[in-house]
């Protein structure tokens, strides 16, 4: 059986209003200036990544597992699916593929998310970013990866998968296009289409065998 792949933040789920909401908290109880608006603008890297451009170095440990404790009361409930995400990941069921999540996000609050919106993933693996990412998506086969950042490019590629880029996220269409994406949509609504034609006769026979 194959399994396709996908990135969770600003892919599958629209994150943005939970972590703007748990970014301000954060600041509030560190006392600290922490832009939103930049940190949502660069969506992607792991959180201590993030953390570094506000914090000391020596404060970043701590701050991430501060974060990480008020994300699941404050930012799990206030996520939204992206535009197509539940169609896409019932699709690759439907013709018997497995769904894995493989994303920057803890993955504590990845799995939390993944529950909450409905997604029925095989698998959810977080904590990885970019080439990190390589080694999840080989080891469960993915013969495909989705995701809306530069660096889920990189990953499709270390993980030996197809890579296809949504222009969800920080990267316009054209950069993940110029990045090395195979295939560049929109959005996840025109994931439908693409996927029946790419997965063709030998697919289903794959499928069916196994």
């Amino acid at each position: 059986m194959y399994s396709v792949g996908f990135d969770l933040d600003l892919t599958l789920a629209d994150t943005r209003a939970g972590i703007t909401a748990t970014m301000g908290e954060l600041a509030r109880r560190l006392g600290v200036h922490i832009d939103t608006a930049t940190v949502i603008a660069r969506l992607g890297p792991p959180l201590e990544q993030e953390l570094a451009h506000w914090l000391p170095a020596e404060d970043v440990a701590a701050a991430a597992d501060l974060y990480r404790e008020l994300y699941p009361e404050i930012g799990v409930s206030m996520t939204t699916p992206m535009a197509g995400a539940a169609e896409a990941v019932a699709l690759v069921r439907r013709h018997g593929g497995r769904v894995i999540v493989v994303t920057a996000k803890h993955e504590r609050s990845a799995r939390e998310i993944v529950e909450a919106l409905g997604l029925e993933a095989d698998q959810v693996v977080g904590s990885v970013f970019a080439a990190d990412k390589g080694a999840a998506i080989r080891s469960f086969g993915a013969a495909v990866y989705v995701g809306d950042h530069v660096g889920d490019i990189t990953a499709a590629k270390a993980g030996g998968a197809l890579s296809v880029g949504v222009a969800t996220g920080p990267f316009t269409a054209d950069a993940l296009r110029d990045h090395g994406a195979d295939v560049v949509l929109s959005d996840l609504t025109g994931f439908g289409q693409w996927y029946e034609g790419w997965r063709g006769p030998e697919i289903e026979a794959v499928s069916t065998v196994m």
